[in-house]
């Protein structure tokens, strides 16, 4: 299964980023073989839709989970239309959230925040 997470680098000793749309780097991992691809975020420079344009990049590349520690709901729209599961992160590593989830141990995320709509990139 692909997972994918919201990350501040291209490596997997970096932190999740706090930001869901404007994050610079998208980590897509396979729990099922082990692999990992790190993909430019080119939403997060958008003018506006960020949210809606980074949520079709990581469909596109066959996640079906999610882990970030917010979303906005224009974005959690074209996830739940995709069948894609969002869970809360917890804490900033990579590993860790990785290994939390395979454990059961990350929550689905049911707090969706409004969204930023029409604040433009960073």
């Amino acid at each position: 299964m692909k997972i994918a997470i919201p990350v501040d680098d291209k490596k997997m000793d970096s932190t999740v980023c706090m930001s869901f749309g404007r994050t610079p780097y998208f980590l897509i991992y396979d729990t099922d073989t082990e692999q990992s691809v790190f993909l430019d975020n080119s939403a997060a420079a958008a003018q506006g839709g960020a949210g809606i344009k980074a949520a079709q990049a990581v469909i596109d590349n066959g996640a079906v989970v999610l882990l970030t520690p917010r979303c906005g709901e224009n974005a959690a729209l074209v996830f739940k239309a995709a069948n894609v599961d969002i869970y809360r992160t917890s804490g900033e590593s990579i590993r860790d959230n990785i290994a939390a989830f395979k454990e059961g141990k990350l929550q689905l995320l049911t707090e969706i925040h409004p969204g930023f709509h029409g604040h433009g990139g960073k």
